[in-house]
């Protein structure tokens, strides 16, 4: 089957990604140049193509004048920018069952014992079948094979050729777990190296394989990594309601920093999303 993703593109010198896929428009990365102009134009973008909701990342610089036209805060990541100005991620709704929070107890539930795991303070060691490898060009069609086995759908073309290789020459990291030569368990980091953030994204581990530990693994060993490129915050965009990888962030010191509601098609249906954040280097 063929599934028509949302596009990723530019406003001015904004980036935003917007389709029916997730019914939504969102606002990626805002450029100063493009303020206030672009609040308007995300409106009209919504109202002509029928979406649901309109999802933005912004610096608190710009929060007053979002609010102002029918934005409420979701998350907020303190310090984001290089640890001087923090990150807010807001939600306009242009219908009422799109707003409405679904399953809240299950997600405060998880959130709650999320935060009551123990943490762990230095990077678990992998068994002598396994072992981690940065992924290269001829990875990618193991890697969308994983990716396709994993998610029934996702909100970016992760199980696409093109798209890993478009991302790979670009800002993206790709880090996975090999059973000898296989690849078991996958996750990528997405650099933005204006904010010196990273987000943590993309995990997926093979039914057979699960139960080991592996996002955590990966998600200790991708940190190394971006302690040494110098990043200062890493955070992600977690299903709501998995245990698995809420338990995993937040075992590792990540801080709960909000949820975001109805926000991305993921698993074949809206789901919420929970962020979590971490300084990587104070």
């Amino acid at each position: 089957m063929r599934i028509n993703y949302d596009k990723t593109v530019k406003i001015g010198k904004s980036i935003i990604n917007h389709g029916k896929y997730s019914n939504r428009i969102y606002l990626m990365k805002i450029d100063q140049s493009d303020f206030p102009e672009i609040i308007q134009i995300l409106d009209d973008l919504a109202k002509v193509n029928g979406y649901t909701k309109i999802f933005a990342k912004i610096p608190y610089l710009f929060k007053e004048a979002f609010i102002k036209s029918g934005y409420g805060i979701e998350a907020t990541i303190p310090g984001f920018y290089k640890g001087v100005e923090d990150v807010i991620f807001m939600g306009k709704y242009f219908s009422e069952e799109r707003a409405r929070l679904k399953e809240s107890n299950k997600i405060k539930e998880i959130i709650d014992i999320s935060c009551t795991k123990d943490k762990i303070e230095k990077q678990i060691e992998l068994g002598e079948e396994y072992h981690f490898h940065l992924c290269d060009k001829n990875d990618v069609l193991q890697m969308c094979k994983v990716y396709r086995a994993v998610f029934e759908t996702y909100p970016f073309p992760i199980s696409d050729e093109k798209y890993i290789e478009k991302t790979m020459n670009e800002n993206f990291i790709y880090f996975s777990i090999k059973h000898k030569e296989k690849i078991v368990s996958l996750a990528s980091t997405e650099m933005d190296y204006t904010s010196k953030s990273v987000e943590m994204t993309d995990f997926a581990t093979l039914h057979k394989y699960r139960g080991k530990g592996f996002s955590i693994q990966l998600l200790g060993k991708m940190e190394e990594e971006m302690r040494l490129k110098n990043f200062y915050m890493a955070f992600t965009i977690a299903r709501s309601i998995s245990y698995g990888i809420n338990i995993t962030f937040s075992k590792l010191n990540y801080k709960y920093g909000g949820t975001l509601i109805n926000n991305t098609n993921i698993s074949g249906d809206l789901e919420s999303m929970n962020v979590w954040y971490k300084i990587l280097n104070l």
